[in-house]
């Protein structure tokens, strides 16, 4: 990762009052209930959560937006969202997931406010498979140089296809195709039976296929 981000509890929330029992003696669950009681969240189990996450929101933000300097700060807005919607996990289990949308639904609703923004997903151009399915793979960070060009309006038109997707589309593709994440994996985060991660995937890679096959036939 060629960029780092960096929270920490002063950017977030700084006045709570702290608990009895160490945090990182606690499991990610009890954790988010010390943080669902009481009428705002626990400083250090929140804080405890942040520093256990932090890298999975910096790896989220960083194969969507790998060329934007202010991740760090959006990845500071992610961590306020968490704080000041924390309660309304009502399956502290799911919290990666829940995590996992608050991430990628704040860079699409950043992105629709940008007019232009080189390279910001690093998705390699999908490749059709013997079964007709589309393969989609991350990008090298070193593209061949005789590529930038169409790479980069590529990118340009995928990010683009990707945030016009309904929203429980776009998260089951990001987090298949950017997180890496198995099926199985996908539907116990998002509550949804596997037949239904795999037909959204399905659905949500032939919109992508349909708007991007000027690109794919090129």
């Amino acid at each position: 990762m060629n960029q780092s981000t960096s929270v920490t509890w002063s950017t977030v929330e700084a006045t709570v009052p702290q608990v009895s029992v160490q945090p990182d003696k606690l499991s990610n669950y009890d954790l988010i209930l010390r943080c669902q009681d009481g009428l705002r969240p626990d400083r250090t189990a929140f804080a405890e959560l942040l520093r256990r996450y932090q890298s999975h929101v910096d790896k989220i933000l960083y194969h969507l937006a790998p060329d934007w300097q202010d991740r760090a700060d959006l990845a500071q807005e992610v961590w306020i969202r968490v704080y000041r919607n924390i309660k309304r996990l009502q399956e502290p289990v799911k919290f990666r997931g829940w995590l996992s949308r608050i991430a990628t639904n704040l860079f699409y609703d950043e992105l629709r406010k940008r007019k232009r923004v080189a390279n910001p997903l690093s998705l390699d151009a999908p490749r059709r498979l013997d079964d007709g399915e589309m393969d989609w793979e991350i990008a090298s960070d070193n593209p061949n140089p005789d590529d930038d060009m169409t790479t980069r309006e590529f990118y340009e038109q995928l990010r683009e296809a990707i945030s016009d997707l309904p929203e429980v589309f776009r998260t089951t593709i990001v987090l298949r195709e950017i997180e890496g994440m198995a099926y199985e994996e996908i539907a116990e985060i998002t509550g949804v039976s596997l037949g239904t991660v795999k037909s959204r995937i399905a659905r949500a890679r032939s919109r992508l296929q349909s708007q991007l096959q000027t690109y794919l036939e090129a």
